[in-house]
């Protein structure tokens, strides 16, 4: 058992500050743990890359911003996961609801850019095996998590970025993932600055382990990690 806080992950998910706008992406299991981690008082949006619990099973708890905030969250997203957090989180749609339940306005997306509060935001469409998942650019940053493909039209729209952070499970192949190997052959295609990698399962290794041979520009991702751009 590693005693070095890198290897302690809670679940993928990330906060983007641009200046002007506090997004994040993905609220998983472990949402409310990691907005009180990192203080987080205000968020302007969410957005989720798709419907997988551990990305979205943790938006029971915008209730607290809602409160703060005197007002539902806007929440973006494909149609198709939108029709999942409505099912899922029934009670927070429906006519009558209960006194205090989670307050969320939802916004359907397309693989098409759009903005939020004049921030652009261009959707990265990749595959999660036979799930189409997005991944987001911000400026020069695009986060990308639970994918094992990206057409080379999608990578386009990815090049340039500064800092590009890509899941990459473990070292063996996996049916839905990238392996370690994967990413790395993909980062290099799209050349970023730097590059972080995410979504990092126990079988990868140790952080101090996998660091020494990962290309100078790859580095892991850890919680808490704060990358300025």
């Amino acid at each position: 058992m590693s005693q070095d806080e890198r290897d302690k992950r809670l679940r993928s998910s990330i906060l983007v500050n641009t200046g002007q706008n506090t997004f994040i992406i993905d609220a998983g299991p472990d949402f409310r743990q990691q907005m009180l981690r990192e203080n987080v008082c205000r968020i302007d949006a969410v957005l989720i890359t798709h419907a997988h619990k551990d990305h979205i099973g943790g938006l029971d708890d915008v209730r607290a911003f809602n409160y703060f905030q005197k007002g539902p969250v806007n929440i973006y997203a494909q149609e198709s996961v939108l029709e999942t957090l409505r099912s899922d989180f029934f009670y927070a749609f429906e006519e009558d609801r209960y006194p205090g339940v989670p307050e969320m306005n939802l916004h359907p997306i397309e693989n098409k850019p759009f903005e939020i509060n004049s921030e652009l935001i261009i959707p990265v469409e990749v595959m999660h095996y036979r799930l189409p998942v997005f991944g987001y650019r911000i400026k020069d940053f695009t986060y990308i998590t639970d994918a094992n493909f990206i057409s080379d039209t999608e990578i386009e729209k990815i090049k340039g970025s500064k800092v590009v952070v890509l899941n990459a499970l473990r070292r063996k192949e996996h049916i839905s993932h990238f392996s370690l190997d994967q990413a790395i052959e993909m980062l290099n295609i799209i050349q970023p600055e730097t590059a972080y990698l995410t979504h990092i399962s126990h079988q990868l290794g140790k952080y101090t382990d996998v660091e020494k041979e990962l290309p100078a520009f790859i580095k892991l991702a850890y919680d808490g990690l704060e990358i300025e751009i």
